[in-house]
């Protein structure tokens, strides 16, 4: 149970935030619990994450803002562990590190900021590029569906990290789901799978490799096709540069000769 003080904080807090919120930055507390709080970052432009919706909850402690909250983001990004506490100095990981003058909005300025860095800490996780677009693109239908969940779970509450059939993002931001579904239809997506109906899944226009997790033979075959293809491009006049540079010096002397020569005559 929050403090007299942690009340009155959180609650002015979600003044401010909804008065005046920070870019790609959505974020409120729950009906039942103000030291429950649910927000969504939509993916910045330029990054991997563009277009996504990525929604997650910050659960404050008792004493707030002496202490900081549990941050988790629940929806996959190739960036975070899903519903995973994450290790950050604005987290409860960092208790000591905390500063009482931070606000919600601060906290989720930070963990956008350290979304869209390379910097590696417990929670995260190192994918590709290619795979956070990928879950960007999934990741409405995942909110909205609990990943496909709401087919064998349709009743389920509160395990989101399981899958709870999307009744918790649904009971947190029903407008936003609404929307999503809405999303889905139009998108002609299977809600049990996320994938299209019509077979068009943005089908690649040639072989992917994937170097993490193979083996140093097939790591050195990626290699070796890359040189092959580099070499393959390259013409004449490179695989033979060593008889081009010395033609060009023979030339060179001859020219100097006869122009010598001209200048003694």
């Amino acid at each position: 149970m929050a403090t007299k003080a942690a009340q009155k904080r959180l609650t002015r807090e979600y003044k401010t935030i909804s008065e005046n919120p920070p870019p790609y930055i959505t974020a409120h507390p729950s009906e039942s619990n103000i030291l429950e709080w649910h927000y969504i970052i939509t993916g910045p432009e330029d990054t991997p994450y563009h277009g996504g919706q990525y929604w997650g909850t910050l659960i404050f402690p008792p004493n707030y803002p002496f202490a900081p909250p549990a941050i988790r983001m629940h929806t996959p990004s190739g960036r975070f562990q899903p519903s995973t506490r994450l290790c950050l100095s604005i987290s409860d990981f960092h208790p000591k590190s905390f500063n009482p003058a931070w606000e919600v909005s601060t906290i989720l300025i930070g963990l956008l900021s350290f979304m869209t860095s390379d910097e590696m800490t417990t929670g995260s996780v190192s994918t590709s590029t290619a795979e956070r677009r990928y879950l960007a693109s999934k990741s409405r239908w995942w909110n909205s569906t609990g990943g496909g969940s709401h087919v064998k779970n349709p009743a389920q509450k509160g395990n989101v990290k399981a899958g709870d059939g999307g009744a918790k993002f649904r009971a947190e931001w029903p407008e936003m789901d609404a929307e999503n579904w809405e999303w889905i239809k139009k998108s002609k997506l299977d809600p049990a799978t996320g994938t299209r109906l019509d077979g068009d899944n943005g089908a690649s226009c040639g072989p992917q490799l994937g170097i993490a997790g193979s083996s140093g033979n097939q790591a050195q075959a990626v290699v070796d096709a890359v040189v092959q293809q580099r070499d393959a491009g390259r013409g004449w006049v490179y695989r033979n540069k060593l008889l081009v540079a010395g033609g060009l010096v023979f030339i060179y002397v001859l020219i100097s000769r006869l122009v010598h020569g001209e200048g003694l005559a």
